[in-house]
This record gives structure tokens, sequence and C-alpha cells, in this order.
């Protein structure tokens, strides 16, 4: 099985002063002793990293490069994923929403991905799984 690794798991754990810290901390051990395939793409990394730039600084980038990165499964965005995402970005017709976002909920569907490490609400709208309240509601069998 896989997991699909979102912002906001990433800046969760990185960050101590982020709300979701402990939980994210939490539940990134207990993914990292999984089994599972750990799955991101490259326009989350760059959202990842350009957000740990910005409030954490330049370390947080070798940090993010050096001891992160290794662990995943980096699927890189095509046109046809980019411009699938776009239409439903333009269709949903969200502030909120992020094409980022539509970018990873297309790329979960295309790979079956149920479950991902996200403090984003629109994952659970969407109908995936969310960790770390998925290990919250008793169930750790991913």
């Amino acid at each position: 099985m896989s997991i699909f690794i979102d912002t906001s798991g990433l800046v969760a754990v990185m960050d101590r002063d982020e709300a979701n810290h402990a939980a994210a901390a939490e539940a990134w051990r207990h993914i990292l002793t999984s089994s599972e395939i750990l799955i991101t793409t490259n326009y989350v990394l760059l959202e990842t990293m350009a957000l740990a730039q910005n409030r954490l600084g330049i370390a947080s980038l070798k940090l993010l490069h050096e001891d992160i990165v290794p662990a995943l499964r980096i699927e890189w965005i095509d046109r046809t994923v980019h411009n699938a995402a776009m239409a439903a970005l333009l269709s949903a017709s969200r502030r909120k929403l992020s094409l980022v976002d539509c970018v990873s909920f297309e790329v979960m569907r295309l790979l079956g991905v149920t479950t991902a490490f996200a403090f984003d609400k629109h994952f659970t709208e969407q109908g995936f799984l969310s960790m770390p309240a998925y290990l919250s509601s008793g169930d750790t069998a991913l």
C-alpha cells in the first residue's frame, strides 16, 4: 500500500511551532516504520520547500532535501495531469483550493492511493482518508 505525503503533513513535522506538530511527528514516526510506499509530487515538494524556507530558513531545505526526500517516491507531473487538475480547480471555483491540491487528488486517484499524510481538510472532502486522524481513530492497519 501507499500513503500520499502532502505539504501540510511535512510542514507540521518540520515546524515545532505548527499547531499539529506533535500529532504529525508521531504519525511520521509510524509511517517511517511501516512498509508503506510514500508518494508525493514535484508540485508538493516545490510548495513545501517554499513554505519551509520562508518559515524556517534555508537549513530546513537541507533537512528536507537530505533526510525526507530520499524516503519519497516523487511523481513528476506531466501536461495531462496538470491540465486535468487545472480543469478540476477551475470547475470547483473555490478560492482556498489550490492547484497543488488538485494535482495531488488527481495523482492519488490515478495511482489508487486512498490515504494522505495531511492536515488539509480538502483531502477528506475528496473522499480520502487523512493521517494522523486515521491513526487516532484506533485503526493502525494501513
